[in-house]
């Protein structure tokens, strides 16, 4: 077929009209396939550069049907869905371009550039090919670099990225890349010394400057780097990328200030999705303000950023966060399968995304694969300890105490405090020695000032890495250190896995295994503990009665409990909940929809921030209308902090499955309001059981939905037990193992000592 055939298209491209060229060419295709080879590599080429990648996969497809050995229209077609993430289909294609085509440099290197993508080992050979026939192609080495990083040869990757910067000194990537695998293997000062010789080649380079900016943050020196970028600001106060790396550094510690920059960076740069998403979830963290109308804005921004755009596994965390905390059950759903989004975040070292995924488990295969993510996290942690060991001092001078650490950055006015409490104020100072590390960001309070009279040490720095943090550690020769924070905020779990004390172990700030085989033990008590011991990594270490006692700040306000229950005043129930909407999804909100319908008059009330954000509340209606519970029944109280006294217009509190309450159980039952929980096999799925055990209130513990929604109905249904509860709890809770915190602090300590005598 002549190629005039097509010159109208041509003119169309020559004239930059490229929508009417695509268009016409599309036409003259679909009338006549069997055009020339040429036509369609120039058509899919175009594509290409024009970012439209499904477009170019399907013609490159179509034109392989034509043309089947031609090995550039593989190449293109595989190029098109490695941009597409297709990666299995796109190394297919590029293995079938190079079979036809061994001699083709460019089909070679896309090839290898999709085993990278892999991790894939075998893109040293493809890399290994095309270095040795172009030895001083410097993107060459780079990617051979990358290949064997991928592969743990860190020795062999330093040396491909240092000759990368030496052939071409302009080459950013390779500068960036020797830069990362020095922090990971060296430490922050040897990758700063790498991005100053990058910028004296490349001088004020703003992707150096950029990444060198970045590493003082992760290296945490946070204010160093804000002084230096507003020193940069005041010079150039409208580059984009200066005011969202100024708005990252400052969200530990001036959210407001953060909000600012980040806003300024999406003005200055509107089509950034990076800036979109990390505004978004900044705005979805401010308590400031008018906190609901912070998080429908937070959605409202992240809804307008993610259209049409692959999200990267930090993105995928704050858009999921996002839409668990608005209810959005049905965008949720289509972000993939519980493994998929797993193993996106465990992969990438996302730990704190976890957290999140504990209240989507729904089957037992989900358990153990839950399990298994947390070991892939782990195995990722340990391996970056490794790459920069501490050093550890000989056996210290024995004064016949045990030396034992918490390491925890909510030791201050936080619910992990007030349950902790108890083990520094009575723990036995002739038998023990009690160290604490915060990396708390903020200003201390009177928490953390009295813990700080307690112990006998507390180490609280703001800006450290997470290798001198453990070497901090380390040199106070601990014989135990227990974490209890997990990796929620300012937290660093990954601390442990330099393995700073000979014995570990995780307790109360994460209801699950962390990962790490460097953590020995994980806390429990007899209810917690799982059946199949396949649900825990760390030897279980059990307390005898009770997870956690109440001590003397459990609860910072006490305000008093109505002796007459909501049903008493009102004539109907009203269920409710206080949990974090991250707890519960649609099945829970259905079975709570369910119990209200099933009890006439009812009504459920929700105390939580998000109850003034209207995206959430038109989620909840909805699923609540969906089980014919009209909207004027579900009522919302948005508090945060100060919810206790709204336990007085609750009768029952319902609790959230698989993940199930654990503060705000106890303070559910502190204000006289009976909990009725969903029992389930991992110990997230037992934190209520545990509680409701401990107060002798077992019955109202069910092993299904069905019995869940049948005891919280029969329960509404005796009023006078509920009114009995009410008065009577919470003498019941200082009666229980739970309300005797010097008793609670004789049997953690004895624990330890019988775990440190093996």
């Amino acid at each position: 077929m002549p190629l005039k055939r097509f010159a109208e298209a041509d003119e169309a491209f020559k004239a930059g009209k490229r929508d009417e060229g695509i268009r016409i060419t599309i036409a003259q295709l679909e009338a006549d396939p069997k055009a020339p080879a040429q036509v369609y590599r120039n058509f899919g080429g175009l594509l290409i550069r024009d970012q439209n990648y499904d477009l170019a996969a399907h013609w490159s497809l179509l034109g392989l049907e034509q043309f089947p050995k031609d090995p550039d229209l593989w190449n293109i077609r595989g190029v098109a869905l490695r941009r597409l993430k297709r990666l299995d289909e796109a190394q297919a294609a590029l293995e079938r371009g190079v079979r036809l085509a061994p001699k083709s440099d460019p089909i070679l290197q896309n090839l290898g550039n999709v085993l990278n993508d892999r991790r894939d080992p075998a893109a040293i050979q493809a890399f290994s090919k095309l270095a040795r026939s172009a030895p001083t192609n410097a993107e060459h080495q780079r990617s051979l670099g990358r290949a064997y990083w991928f592969a743990g040869d860190l020795d062999k990757a330093q040396q491909r990225f240092s000759l990368a910067t030496k052939l071409k000194p302009d080459l950013i990537d390779a500068w960036l890349d020797l830069a990362g695998l020095v922090f990971d293997t060296k430490g922050n000062e040897e990758a700063l010394a790498v991005l100053d010789r990058g910028l004296q080649a490349n001088p004020d380079h703003p992707r150096l400057l950029e990444a060198r900016l970045s590493n003082l943050r992760r290296a945490g020196k946070s204010r160093e780097a804000e002084q230096q970028m507003m020193a940069m600001l005041e010079l150039t106060p409208d580059v984009p990328w200066l005011h969202y790396q100024l708005g990252n550094t400052l969200v530990d510690y001036d959210r407001p200030r953060a909000n600012e920059h980040l806003r300024r960076a999406i003005e200055l740069s509107p089509e950034n999705t990076e800036y979109r998403v990390t505004y978004a979830e900044s705005l979805g963290r401010s308590r400031f303000g008018d906190e609901a109308a912070n998080l429908e804005q937070a959605y409202q921004v992240m809804s307008g950023a993610i259209d049409g755009t692959t999200l990267t596994p930090g993105a995928l965390k704050v858009v999921y966060e996002l839409m668990v905390r608005v209810a959005a059950y049905d965008d949720l759903e289509k972000l993939g399968t519980f493994s998929e989004v797993g193993r996106t975040w465990a992969n990438s070292g996302r730990h704190t995304a976890l957290m999140a995924h504990l209240a989507r488990v729904k089957t037992p295969e989900d358990r153990l694969e839950l399990v298994e993510l947390h070991r892939i996290w782990g195995r990722l942690a340990e391996a970056a300890a490794a790459r920069q060991p501490i050093t550890r001092r000989g056996p210290r001078a024995s004064n016949g105490k045990i030396r034992v650490g918490f390491m925890s950055s909510d030791l201050r006015g936080h619910p992990v405090a007030y349950f902790a409490l108890p083990l520094f104020q009575y723990y036995d100072r002739e038998r023990f020695e009690i160290y604490c590390y915060s990396w708390y960001q903020g200003d201390e309070d009177p928490t953390q000032k009295q813990i700080t009279e307690w112990v006998d040490g507390f180490r609280w720095v703001k800006d450290i890495t997470d290798r001198d943090a453990a070497q901090l550690i380390a040199d106070d020769q601990l014989d135990m250190l227990i974490e209890l924070g997990g990796s929620t905020h300012m937290n660093k779990l990954s601390v442990m896995a330099f393995k700073p004390a000979p014995v570990q172990a995780s307790w109360v700030g994460y209801p699950h295994s962390a990962g790490l085989s460097t953590i020995d033990y994980l806390v429990l008590d007899p209810w917690m503990t799982p059946e199949d011991p396949a649900l825990v990594i760390e030897k279980p270490m059990i307390l005898p009665k009770a997870w956690y006692s109440l001590g003397e700040r459990a609860f910072r306000e006490e305000p008093a409990v109505d002796p007459v229950a909501p049903v008493e005043r009102n004539g109907f129930v009203t269920f409710g909940t206080a949990n974090n909407p991250y707890k519960y999804g649609r099945e829970v909100v259905s079975a709570w929809a369910r119990a209200v319908a099933r009890t006439p008059g009812s009504k459920f009330l929700f105390v939580r921030p998000e109850g003034a954000t209207p995206t959430f509340c038109a989620n909840i209606r909805a699923v609540f209308a969906a089980e014919g519970v009209s909207g004027d029944r579900v009522l919302f109280q948005p508090v945060r902090g100060r919810h206790l006294p709204f336990y007085n217009q609750m009768d029952i509190s319902l609790d959230t499955f698989p993940q199930t309450g654990g503060t705000t159980t106890c303070e559910s039952l502190w204000m006289g309001v009976p909990v009725v929980t969903k029992v389930g096999a991992a110990v997230f799925e037992r934190l209520s059981y545990s509680v409701l055990h401990n107060v002798d209130l077992g019955d109202l513990c069910a092993e299904s939905v069905e019995d869940y929604v049948d005891i919280a109905v029969k329960l509404a249904n005796n009023p006078a037990r509920i009114g009995e509860l009410r008065r009577g709890m919470r003498a019941r809770l200082k009666a229980s193992p739970l309300g005797d915190p010097r008793q609670f602090a004789v049997d953690y300590y004895a624990m330890i000592e019988g775990a440190l005598k093996g």
